[in-house]
C-alpha cells in the first residue's frame, strides 16, 4: 500500500484517474479519484472485532464532506469553518451508501466507516460519481470483506441524444438526470429526475449506464489484482439445524393464522404472540437462544410469504399483484394554510400543507458551487407515531431528507414558470401513518394541496412503489407495496410522474441482478398503477383552483431598468421604505431589475405599482403628461412630469399667441398639461410644449384675425367699420381668473 499506483480510464468527456498509496496510508484502504480538476479522497476503516453485544444491523457509516477550500471559498456564517453535513452532503452520502450496503456479506457486524472528502471542485465535473467509484475501489482493495465492486454513471438526454457522465453545463440543457450504480452483472441502484420522459427513454438510459459501469468495474478488478491486500477472515453465522427444526415444528403450523390477518398492527400482534409461545416452549431445551429463535421464526414467515406471493399469487394483505389499496383524497383540510390535502392509501396517510411566500422567502444555499437561491422546497416529516412506536423527537435524519428530496424532484417539473407564478413555494408533508411508500403518498398529497392552493401546475403527479419477488426463477411484480413487502422483496422501485411521463424514479435492488425485460415490465405496470391513482385524485379535484385563497398573498412583477434600481431604493433605502410604509405592501428588488410586489389587497398593490412606475418611468417623446410647475424663469417654466424629472416649457411654447411674461400663463405650483417634444441625447434635458399638448387634445383657441391696413374712408364710414369689427380673443390664466372675479 505504500507504493503509489495510478489507473486511468476515459470517463465522459474527460479521464477518470484513480490513485492509491500516496494519501491516507494508515487507513485500511484509500483511493484518490480525479475527473477534470475535481478531486475526491475516499478512505475506509473497519473495526477488528464485532461488538460484544449482539446486534441485528450492520454498523456502516458513509460520511460525505465538501470542503469549501475545494472551490477557493471561505464558508459563510460566524464560525467560518465547515460544520455538520448540509442537505446536499447528506443526499450524496445516501447515494453512495445505498448501493454499497447490500454488497457486504450477510452477518458481517464489524463497524465500518467510509470517509469521503471533496478536495478540489472545478465547477464542471460533479464529485458524487468519482466519490462513489473511489469508495468502491477503497473497500475492494482493503482487507474489508467487500468482494463485489460497483461503479456509477450519470446519463443526460438532450434532444434525441444521450450523454454519458455530462458536465454541469450539459446538465442544464437535459430533460433527464439519471444516476445508476451497478456491478459488472447488473444495476443495483437508480436515482432519477426527469421532465415527463417516457419509459422507453428511461430503459435506454439504464442500458447505457450499465455498459459504462462494466468498463469501470473492470478497471477496479485490475486495481485489486495489482495492489489489493488479503481480506480479513470472516465466517457467516451458521444455522443450527436442531434449533431450526424445533422452531419449524412449532411455528410453521401457525402460519395460517398470520396469513389470514390483513391489518398491519393486528398481524404484528399475532406474530409476536406466536413467537413468544415458541420461545417459551423451547426455553428449557435451548436456553439463552431467544434471539435465534425469533430470527428463525421471522425467516420461516418471510420465506413462506414469498412462496405464497409467487405460487398462489396472494399477497400479505390478500391483494392481487397489480391491485392498489383503497384510496381516499381530501382537500382544504386545514383552514389557515394556503393549500392543504390528505391522501390515504391503505394504511399509509400523508397530510400536505402549502405555503406561498415572496422571493425574500427563498432558501439561500452556500456550497461548493457558490451561493444560490431555491424557490421550491418540500420537507418530509416521519414521526414515530406514524408506525405505532415510541421514538426520540429529533431533527430530520437522512431518511427524511432523502424522501423529501425524492418527492420534491417529482413535483419540480410541473411547477409554473417564475414569470407566470412568482411565488416561493414550500410544501410540508406530515406522515400520519405509514405502511409502505410514504414518499409516494407525499407526492400525491402535495399535488392535491398545490391544486387546492391555486398553483397553476402543468399536470397532476402521482407516485407508486413497486416491488419484486424472485423465487425459484418465478418472478412476481407487485404494485403499491406495503412495508412488509418492501422488507421481504428483492426490489424497491418508486416511480412518480404525470399522464405524459416520468418525473422521478428511485430503485434499490437487493438481488444479484434483474434483467431489462423485468425492468420493462415493472415500468409498464407502474405506469398503469400511476394512471389509476391519477384518476382517483381527479375525482376530488381535476385542476387547480382558478384563484388563490383570500388570505394568500398576491404578487405582481414589474421590470425596471437596472440603472433605476438605485433610484427606486433611494439613499439608505429611503424611497422603497416610504412606498412600503404608504402601501403596506412587501417589496423585493432583484439585481436584474425585477420588482416583486406582494399584498393581499388589490388597492394597496395598485398604489404601490403606480408609485414604483412613477419613480422609475422614463419620459417619452410625444407623450402628454400632467405636470407641476416647479420653477418659473424669464424664458420659460420648468414642469415636473415624473417624480424627480422635469423639463423646460420655453415661453414660446406656452401659448399660441405671444406671451409677454411667463406669469401671465402659469406660476410655481400650478398644474400644466404638457407634451414632450424633445430629449437631448447627451445630457438628457427634456423639452416640453404646452401648446402642442393643447393641440393634441383639441383645445386650440380661436386665433386673432390678422389686422389689415384700413383704406381711406370718410369719418362716418370709419365709424361704421369700427362698429362691425369682431371682438379680439383674450385668454385669462386660472390664477388671474379668480382674482378678476
Amino acid at each position: 500500500m505504500n507504493e503509489s499506483k495510478r489507473y486511468a480510464i476515459p470517463y465522459g468527456s474527460g479521464t477518470l484517474t484513480l490513485e492509491t498509496g500516496r494519501l491516507a496510508r494508515q487507513a485500511h484502504g484509500a483511493v484518490l479519484a480525479q475527473w477534470g480538476d475535481t478531486i475526491v479522497l475516499s478512505a475506509v476503516v473497519v473495526a477488528d472485532k464485532p461488538p460484544e453485544k449482539s446486534q441485528d444491523f450492520f454498523p456502516l457509516t458513509v460520511d460525505y464532506r465538501e470542503k469549501f477550500y475545494a472551490s477557493g471559498r471561505i464558508p459563510g456564517g460566524f464560525f467560518k469553518r465547515e460544520g455538520r453535513p448540509g442537505t446536499s452532503e447528506t443526499l450524496r452520502a445516501r447515494l453512495i451508501d445505498r448501493p454499497l450496503r447490500p454488497l457486504f456479506p450477510e452477518g458481517f457486524r464489524n463497524e465500518t466507516q467510509v470517509y469521503i472528502s471533496i478536495l478540489s471542485m472545478d465547477q464542471q465535473h460533479p464529485a458524487e460519481l468519482p466519490a462513489l467509484i473511489a469508495s468502491s475501489a477503497a473497500l475492494y482493495i482493503s482487507k474489508i470483506p467487500f468482494t463485489t465492486p460497483i461503479a456509477g454513471c450519470r446519463v443526460a438526454h438532450i434532444g434525441d441524444e444521450f450523454i454519458l457522465n455530462p458536465t454541469f453545463q450539459e446538465m442544464e440543457q437535459s430533460d433527464l438526470d439519471l444516476v445508476a450504480a451497478g456491478t459488472k452483472d447488473a444495476i443495483c441502484m437508480v436515482e432519477c429526475g426527469s421532465s415527463e420522459v417516457s419509459e422507453e427513454v428511461i430503459l435506454e438510459a439504464l442500458r447505457l449506464a450499465h455498459e459504462e459501469n462494466m468498463r469501470v468495474v473492470a478497471l477496479l478488478e485490475t486495481m485489486r489484482a495489482e495492489c489489493g491486500v488479503p481480506k480479513m477472515p470472516f465466517e457467516a453465522p451458521e444455522t443450527d439445524p436442531g434449533l431450526l427444526a424445533a422452531v419449524e415444528k412449532l411455528f410453521r403450523p401457525r402460519l395460517t393464522e398470520i396469513h389470514k390477518t390483513y391489518d398491519k398492527q393486528a398481524r404484528k400482534e399475532i406474530q409476536k404472540a406466536i413467537d413468544e409461545e415458541v420461545r417459551a416452549a423451547l426455553a428449557e431445551t435451548f436456553p439463552e437462544r431467544e434471539d435465534d429463535i425469533s430470527h428463525y421464526c421471522d425467516n420461516i414467515y418471510t420465506a413462506d410469504l414469498r412462496r405464497m406471493i409467487v405460487e398462489e399469487k396472494i399477497r400479505a394483505d390478500g391483494r392481487r399483484h397489480e391491485e392498489i389499496r383503497p384510496i381516499t383524497c381530501e382537500i382544504a383540510s386545514l383552514p389557515c394554510p394556503h393549500g392543504s390535502a390528505i391522501f390515504t392509501r391503505g394504511q399509509t396517510q400523508a397530510l400536505a400543507a402549502v405555503t406561498l411566500g415572496t422571493p425574500d422567502d427563498r432558501q439561500t444555499i452556500d456550497d461548493l458551487m457558490g451561493v444560490s437561491e431555491k424557490g421550491f422546497m418540500l420537507h418530509y416529516n416521519f414521526p414515530s407515531y406514524s408506525v405505532g412506536e415510541c421514538g426520540r423527537p429529533v431533527g430530520p435524519g437522512r431518511r427524511e431528507i432523502g424522501h423529501g428530496m425524492l418527492a420534491e424532484r417529482a413535483l419540480h417539473p410541473i411547477l409554473p414558470e417564475n414569470e407566470k407564478f412568482p411565488y416561493t413555494i414550500r410544501i410540508v408533508s406530515e406522515i400520519m401513518e405509514s405502511n409502505g411508500s410514504s414518499s409516494m403518498a407525499s407526492v400525491c398529497a402535495s399535488t392535491l394541496a398545490l391544486m387546492d392552493c391555486g398553483v397553476p401546475i402543468k399536470s397532476p403527479v402521482a407516485g407508486i412503489a413497486m416491488g419484486l419477488v424472485n423465487e425459484n426463477n418465478k418472478v412476481a411484480i407487485l404494485s403499491d407495496i406495503m412495508g412488509l413487502e418492501d422488507h421481504l422483496g428483492d426490489m424497491d422501485f418508486k416511480v412518480a410522474g404525470t399522464a405524459n411521463g416520468i418525473t422521478a424514479l428511485q430503485m434499490d435492488i437487493k438481488t444479484s441482478g434483474i434483467d431489462f425485460e423485468i425492468l420493462s415490465k415493472a415500468l409498464e405496470q407502474a405506469r398503469r398503477g400511476r394512471e389509476s391513482i391519477l384518476e382517483k385524485m381527479k375525482e376530488t379535484i381535476a385542476e387547480p383552483r382558478p384563484d388563490l385563497k383570500p388570505h394568500a398573498p398576491r404578487i405582481q412583477i414589474l421590470h425596471i431598468p437596472v440603472d433605476k434600481i438605485g433610484e427606486l431604493i433611494g439613499p439608505g433605502g429611503k424611497v422603497v421604505k416610504e412606498i412600503i410604509e404608504k402601501t403596506g405592501c412587501k417589496i423585493d428588488i432583484e439585481d436584474d431589475g425585477s420588482v416583486y410586489i406582494a399584498s393581499s389587497e388589490a388597492q394597496s398593490m395598485q398604489k404601490a405599482v403606480d408609485m414604483i412606475r412613477g419613480r422609475t418611468a422614463e419620459a417619452e417623446i410625444g407623450q402628454i403628461y400632467t405636470g407641476k410647475v416647479v420653477r418659473v424663469t424669464t424664458f420659460g417654466a420648468f414642469v415636473e412630469i415624473l417624480p424627480g424629472k422635469d423639463g423646460l416649457v420655453h415661453i414660446s411654447e406656452l401659448d399660441f399667441s405671444r406671451v409677454e411674461k411667463v406669469e401671465d400663463i402659469c406660476r410655481e405650483g400650478d398644474t400644466l398639461l404638457v407634451k414632450v417634444i424633445g430629449i437631448d441625447p447627451i445630457n438628457g434635458k427634456i423639452r416640453l410644449s404646452r401648446k402642442e399638448a393643447m393641440k393634441d387634445r383639441g383645445e386650440i383657441p380661436q386665433r386673432k384675425p390678422r389686422q389689415q391696413e384700413p383704406h381711406r374712408q370718410e369719418p362716418h364710414q370709419q365709424e361704421q367699420h369700427q362698429q362691425k369689427k369682431p371682438p379680439t380673443y383674450r385668454w385669462v390664466p386660472p390664477h388671474k381668473e379668480n382674482e378678476e372675479k
